[in-house]
This record gives structure tokens, C-alpha cells and sequence, in this order.
């Protein structure tokens, strides 16, 4: 079978796309070899080598370069548009059409019922440190009392205490560098509102966090995926570099610390690598740190992405929603100055200021983070543990690479189980779950299943039992529990 290849560009040549096919297997189909092509191309469409919206290339030429007839590669075509595939513009060609889905990433999450399973967001619960902050920031807010309560950039106290984490993780950093934002996913949409115009490519990890793919579509950009393996690094920055030269990206989006999905984490050589081979494309790396501070296995910090570059090479979102509590909505902004200044331009169109209670908690927070880190890592250790011993005892034929931080578990499943259809049967079973294609730019990683291991080793073990049944009984076992419309989540994370 030929080896994966490179993520095709935007209407893609038809040298590129003969490269993809592999004709032994379009040749095998026994029924003719126009469904043989077709079937072939859905592959790559579902594995992500070709992109959603990608343009297909034209009959004659494609069908020069396979050495088939053009009524061949028209019928291949014509399969592809019946199935939903493709679609044909007049006068432009042949389209691959995107994977929809109803259910944004964007929005509020609403509550769940008693009894159901909810596994959808790889968000823990709030930390047992908020309280005592929450205390002790009333106490100091009720000397504020004439203070106006907007703080459009943030509260100095709190901007100093972020400029000085990032100062002691290896990346110095002043309070004139950070505007605080309403989450990490306030600041990444600020910034992306910023930067990106109709039009725009942005370079992403393949998988990667849905939201970021939302928020690019949403002003009109392109997202180009680069597949990531963990296992090999240095393809990625090889990819990365290739993807840079041929689709000339306003930006690149990275979770180089823990990333959701796949818990994976950048090596330093490799991210010193990247952020220089980005920096000599004049693409600006936006660097999602999340998740930086989820390390479960003692590892030692890992340098900063960006850190041996100049400031205006990255900007990087961060928050506290994952260490403390998605309720505390904290997050911030690290740019230098003058990329600070538009996206503090952009942010103040959407929001005069971010609760000065949430503000003087982060304080708080900040003051014993150390302790806030080490509490939250000793409870996601053990749902880890917990999702790795059951997935490994209830689910086999399913595989994963052990991941050493982060919020979940991303499996490949067995061949012939798919996620959308394991997702679907799960909800009426009363486990709620995102498919494995959400992390994707298209129909890729139908065949993957993130499992958050942020609830408690009980409710991972429930979950895994309700996969498991599914699985054993060839997907669809019945109904567990039905499930209210309204406890399903619109925001996922």
C-alpha cells in the first residue's frame, strides 16, 4: 500500500494526487475500476490526505497521469458527488465538500443530567485551592471600593504575576506584554480575529483543538493541516517547513505542550527547530499553552516554543481554566508590544474587562501555582491510569501512546469500528462523547476516539464498560439511558 502522503494542497496537481493513489488496491475491486478509483479517493478524503474544499483535479488530466480513461476518472468522480463527496461548481471543478457538523466548539457548556456520562469535554473539575483564592480576593476587593471595576488591559497585579511565570519558565517576559482576556479561548479568538483575513492560511497540527479550525473558518481562513506523529518529530518540522513554502501562511496554530487530542509533546531540539523555520517564513506562530502545565510523570519544564526566537515571532494564549477551573475565566495574551496592541484593539471591540473578582483570584493563584499544579496533576494521574488500565483490560484490538501529560487518551480503534457510528450508539446509551473526525479538517481520524481521563476513575471506568459493550456487540447494544436534548454539550474542549 503506498506510504501516507503529504496533506495536498488547495487544488492539489494531479501528480500530487496520482502519488496518493494506490492503484494495486483501485485495481483489486473486482466490480470495475471506476469504483475502484472511487473507493480510493474517499480513503484519502477520510484519512485527511486530501483536504476538505481541496479542488480535485481535472478529469483529462488526472486521467493522463493514472494511464485510465477520462470516462474512468468522470465516473469515479460522479461516485464520489452521489455519496455526498464531492460536488461540482460550474465553470471551477470538482470540490471535495466539507464535513458538517451541528454541534460548535464555540458557546457555553450547559450542565448534564444526573446519570449520564458526560465525556465530550476534557475539562477537570474546579481545583481545591479556588475556594481559600476566591476568599482571600473578596477580602482584598473591599478595599477597591472606588475603583470603577474596568481594567481593559487587565489588573497590574495580575499581568506582573503572568509576566513572571513565563520570565521563570525560561522566556522573560514584562506586564506590558500580557492583556488578560475571558479564557484562553477569548484570547486564541482575539488573536485570530487580528490576524487572519478572508482568504488567509493557517497552518495546523493534524489532529488538533477544534475550536482553532472553528474560529479560522469563522473569518474566513483556510486552515492547512500538517500531520503530527509523535513518534517522529522531525517529519513534522520537515512537513511544516514544505506547507509554509507552498501555501504562504499569515499564521501557524501549535500545542506544543500537551496537545489536545493526543497528549503529545514537542521535543526541544524539534521546537527550536520549528519556531525558527517558521520565523525565516515570516509566519507568526500562535502557541496554545493551555495545557503546558499538565505534566503527570515529573517530567522537567520544556523550554518555551519561542524562546530563541525574537517576540514578534510567536504569541502565545494561555489560561487557567485547565490547572484551576474552567469557571475562572483567566486566561491571557503573551505578545511583543506592538502585535500586543492590535490584538488589545481587537479584544476591546468584544469586552471592556475581565471580572475583577476572576482577576484578584488569579492572583491568588499565582501566588502558591506550584502547589495549584501539583494538586491538579496527582487527580489527572490517576484518571489516566484509571483510562489506560480499562482500556486495556475492557477494549482490546484498541491502541494509544501513553501520554505523559494532558487531559485524555487518543485511541486508534480496530479496524471496522468507526467513531461517528461508536458515538452515536454511546449517547443513546447514556455516554456522551466527540468523534474522533472533529479533531480533523475534514473526514480524517474516523477512526480515532478521544477519551477524557479529567472525571473520576469511577466514571472512566463506567465509560469504558459502555464502550465496551458497544463494541462487543458490534456497535449498537440498545438503549442504557436516554439522554435529554439539553444535556448535550455545545462547547467542547
Amino acid at each position: 500500500m503506498a506510504s501516507t502522503p503529504a496533506r495536498l494542497r488547495d487544488g492539489s496537481s494531479a501528480r500530487a494526487l496520482a502519488a496518493a493513489i494506490d492503484m494495486t488496491a483501485v485495481a483489486r475491486d473486482s466490480r470495475s475500476l471506476y469504483l475502484g478509483l472511487a473507493q480510493e479517493l474517499h480513503r484519502l478524503v477520510e484519512e485527511g490526505a486530501v483536504a476538505a474544499d481541496a479542488r480535485l483535479p481535472a478529469e483529462r488530466v488526472l486521467a493522463s497521469v493514472l494511464g485510465v480513461s477520462r470516462v474512468t476518472v468522470a465516473s469515479a468522480y460522479r461516485e464520489l458527488r452521489e455519496h455526498g463527496i464531492a460536488v461540482s461548481v460550474h465553470g471551477a471543478g470538482t470540490f471535495v465538500v466539507p464535513r458538517g457538523d451541528s454541534q460548535p466548539w464555540g458557546g457555553i457548556l450547559r450542565g448534564t443530567q444526573p446519570g449520564v456520562l458526560e465525556f465530550v469535554n476534557a475539562a477537570p473539575p474546579a481545583s481545591a485551592l479556588l475556594g481559600p483564592a476566591y476568599d482571600a480576593a473578596a477580602r482584598a476587593l473591599s478595599t477597591t471600593g472606588l475603583h470603577v471595576g474596568y481594567v481593559p488591559t487587565g489588573v497590574g497585579r495580575l499581568r506582573e504575576a503572568i509576566a513572571r511565570y513565563y520570565s521563570a519558565r525560561g522566556l522573560p517576559t514584562t506586564a506590558d506584554q500580557i492583556l488578560v482576556t475571558a479564557g484562553a479561548s477569548d484570547a486564541l479568538h482575539a488573536v485570530i480575529d487580528t490576524f487572519v483575513e478572508q482568504g488567509n492560511r493557517v497552518l495546523t497540527e493534524h489532529p488538533t483543538y477544534p475550536g482553532a479550525i472553528d474560529m479560522v473558518r469563522a473569518v474566513g481562513g483556510k486552515c492547512v493541516p500538517v500531520a503530527i506523529d509523535p513518534d517522529d518529530p522531525d517529519t513534522f518540522v520537515e512537513n511544516m517547513d514544505r506547507a509554509a513554502r507552498q501555501h504562504d501562511p499569515v499564521l501557524a496554530y501549535l500545542m506544543p505542550d500537551h496537545s489536545n487530542p493526543s497528549g503529545a509533546v514537542l521535543p526541544e531540539t524539534s521546537r527550536r527547530r520549528l519556531a525558527a523555520t517558521l520565523h525565516r517564513h515570516a509566519v507568526v506562530t500562535v502557541v496554545d499553552e493551555a495545557s503546558a502545565d499538565l505534566r503527570l510523570d515529573g517530567d522537567a519544564d520544556v523550554e518555551p516554543f519561542g524562546a530563541p526566537v525574537p517576540d514578534r515571532a510567536c504569541i502565545t494564549v494561555g489560561s487557567l481554566s485547565k490547572t484551576v477551573w474552567g469557571g475562572l475565566r483567566v486566561g491571557w495574551v503573551r505578545a511583543d508590544p506592538v502585535h500586543l496592541a492590535r490584538v488589545a484593539t481587537t479584544y476591546a471591540r468584544r469586552q471592556l474587562s475581565v471580572s475583577m473578582m476572576d482577576q484578584y483570584t488569579a492572583v491568588e493563584l499565582f501566588g502558591e501555582y506550584d502547589a495549584v499544579v501539583t494538586h491538579r496533576a496527582d487527580q489527572l494521574r490517576a484518571g489516566r491510569d484509571a483510562a489506560m488500565a480499562a482500556v486495556t483490560r475492557s477494549l482490546p484490538g484498541w491502541t494509544f501512546h501513553r501520554p505523559r501529560g494532558g487531559l485524555s487518551l487518543w485511541c486508534t480503534l480496530p479496524p471496522g469500528v468507526r467513531s461517528t457510528d461508536l458515538v452515536e450508539s454511546a449517547r443513546g446509551r447514556g455516554l456522551l462523547l466527540a468523534p474522533g473526525s472533529r479533531f480533523g479538517t475534514g473526514y480524517a481520524f474516523d477512526e480515532c476516539q478521544r477519551i477524557p481521563f479529567s472525571r473520576s476513575p469511577e466514571e472512566i471506568e463506567d465509560a469504558v464498560a459502555v464502550l465496551a459493550e458497544l463494541v462487543g456487540a458490534g456497535v449498537d447494544a440498545g438503549p442504557r439511558e436516554s439522554v435529554p436534548s439539553h444535556a448535550v454539550p455545545e462547547a467542547m474542549v
